[in-house]
């Protein structure tokens, strides 16, 4: 007999039907952020998200990303939102501080507003470690988006 089999246990769930997912996708390295928006949207909807209950926006980099997070978490019209984009290193200190400070701002939307974002902001040395890794972080943001939205409405009851 399990130690914990007593216990209330919360299962996750993976079901996205009626949940509204908003989306903010940096325009900076295009190629490599497409491929992460195309395979989170299919991922979604795979998990039963319609198109209607997604909103996609674009923002020039990956430092607004945390201003547009912020204004949909404000609507109140989102149970969840994710973060697309990629940060590649170049020749300058400027990765560092990028990459840190779009962190920092999108984990702190989801503290200060109490809804789950999805953070898909790749931090890679080079195009082609961004590149391999698309596909499943575009997934994993929209698995992490629906699931986190359901446990936080269960919790809710």
């Amino acid at each position: 007999m399990s130690v914990a089999a007593n216990i209330p246990f919360i299962a996750p769930n993976l079901a996205g039907s009626g949940l509204r997912i908003g989306i903010v996708m940096s325009r900076f390295n295009t190629p490599v952020c497409e491929g992460l928006r195309d395979a989170c949207v299919a991922e979604l909807k795979t998990l039963g998200v319609a198109e209607q209950d997604m909103l996609i926006t674009t923002v020039p980099g990956a430092l607004e990303i945390p201003l547009v997070l912020a204004a949909m978490a404000e609507s109140d019209r989102f149970d969840a939102l994710i973060a697309l984009g990629a940060v590649i290193r170049g020749e300058t200190y400027h990765f560092e501080l990028v990459a840190n400070e779009s962190g920092a701002g999108v984990s702190r939307i989801g503290l200060d507003y109490g809804i789950v974002v999805a953070n898909a902001i790749l931090t890679t040395e080079n195009d082609e470690q961004a590149e391999v890794r698309v596909l499943e972080k575009g997934t994993d943001a929209a698995r992490v988006a629906v699931e986190t939205a359901n446990l936080l409405k269960a919790l809710q009851v």
